[in-house]
Parts: C-alpha cells; sequence; structure tokens
C-alpha cells in the first residue's frame, strides 16, 4: 500500500459519516430510529449501508415517501462537502445541453463521487494536485 493510499480516508467511511450527519441534522433519536428502522425492517445494517446505496435509498423511499428526496439531498450535500471533489457532469447533444443540469438519483450520485474520490486520490496526478489547490483556497 503506498504512502497516499494511507493518508486517504476510505470513500465509504466518508460517505457513512456524511449520511450520519444529514440524519442527526433531524436529531439525534431520529437518526437512531431511522438506523433502527433499516436495519429491522430491511435487514441493512448501517456499516453496510455504502455497498448497499440502492437499497437505502429504496428503504428512505418506504419509510418517508416523497420526503425520502429530501434526506437524499442533504446526504449529497454532506457529501459533496466532506470530498471536495469537483467533476464533469455528462452533457446532452444539444444546444441548450449546458443549461440542463442532469437529473441523477442518489445512488449515481453515489457512484459517480465514489468513481471521483478515488481517481483523486489514487492513480491521477493532475486531480490530486488539483484537490491540493482547492483545499489551499478554502483556507
Amino acid at each position: 500500500m503506498d504512502k497516499r493510499s494511507k493518508l486517504k480516508p476510505d470513500f465509504n467511511e466518508v460517505l457513512l459519516e456524511a449520511i450520519n450527519e444529514a440524519l442527526s441534522s433531524l436529531g439525534e433519536n431520529v437518526a437512531k430510529s431511522i438506523y433502527f428502522h433499516v436495519e429491522k425492517t430491511f435487514n441493512i445494517k448501517p456499516w453496510e449501508i455504502p455497498k448497499r446505496i440502492k437499497e437505502f435509498s429504496n428503504a428512505l423511499e418506504q419509510i418517508f415517501g416523497l420526503g425520502a428526496r429530501t434526506l437524499e439531498i442533504l446526504c449529497m450535500q454532506k457529501l459533496h462537502n466532506k470530498i471536495q471533489v469537483t467533476c464533469k457532469w455528462p452533457k446532452y447533444e444539444w444546444p441548450l445541453s449546458k443549461w440542463i443540469a442532469p437529473e441523477l438519483t442518489f445512488q449515481e450520485y453515489v457512484n459517480l463521487m465514489r468513481q471521483n474520490y478515488e481517481k483523486a486520490h489514487t492513480c491521477d496526478p493532475q486531480m490530486g494536485v488539483f484537490m491540493h489547490e482547492y483545499k489551499e483556497l478554502q483556507k
């Protein structure tokens, strides 16, 4: 294992932290209740969430209905703030495409962020330099 990979937190850990922060923003007891319900009803243990993100999203939808989208957006915001990876969004092939934001599901967003996070921290030195410069600008 190289030095760089030891320094970066695992994406799954970062994702779990972001989800926990999002759920905890509703209150600690609410977060505990959600985790309990997801585990008992949907058989998804908290540490399994990153590997079972689609099932977790479906569980939130069954629990909260359309309100699940608000929770997912909150999770995405927390994740984005934690990993600070900029990525290129897919573009459509027609003249007004630059004005259209692609609609991504929670699962698609997490997968896209996972790919870009891992790329930024492993094999792409340019992305790593960009991340360093971005962090310096944030100071």
